[in-house]
């Protein structure tokens, strides 16, 4: 896949493509056949700081690491991004997700792994 702005971290997604976090400041979604399916800031009109660590959870949404705001965002399939971690990160750089809803984030800021839990859809 050519023409990345410094490309950081990568992960599968559900439907045989990846998602691809840059150093310019965006999040990439390609399809299985490695076409641009579109971009994270174009999409939903947001900002990255820092975009670093992305995964991709049972729901098909994606999660990034912002190192630079010190958050972690949830951008679902439709509807708004939602922040789900605002506090308590000083860098956060990995992210992954379990299948029950937990979140695991790499904070290189305090040379740890912390664990979140969440729920989107209404139980």
């Amino acid at each position: 896949v050519p023409n990345l702005q410094g490309p950081r971290y990568i992960s599968p997604a559900p439907s045989g493509g990846f998602v691809v976090s840059e150093e310019c400041g965006d999040v990439k979604v390609f399809t299985s056949s490695r076409k641009l399916l579109c971009s994270l800031s174009s999409k939903y009109g947001h900002q990255f700081g820092n975009p670093a660590g992305v995964c991709v959870d049972v729901e098909g949404s994606i999660l990034v690491a912002d190192e630079q705001r010190h958050t972690v965002h949830l951008f679902p399939e439709y509807g708004a991004p939602i922040c789900l971690v605002s506090a308590g990160l000083r860098r956060p750089s990995g992210v992954a997700c379990s299948s029950f809803g937990h979140l695991f984030v790499a904070d290189t800021g305090e040379n740890c792994v912390k664990v979140f839990k969440y729920c989107v859809r209404a139980p």
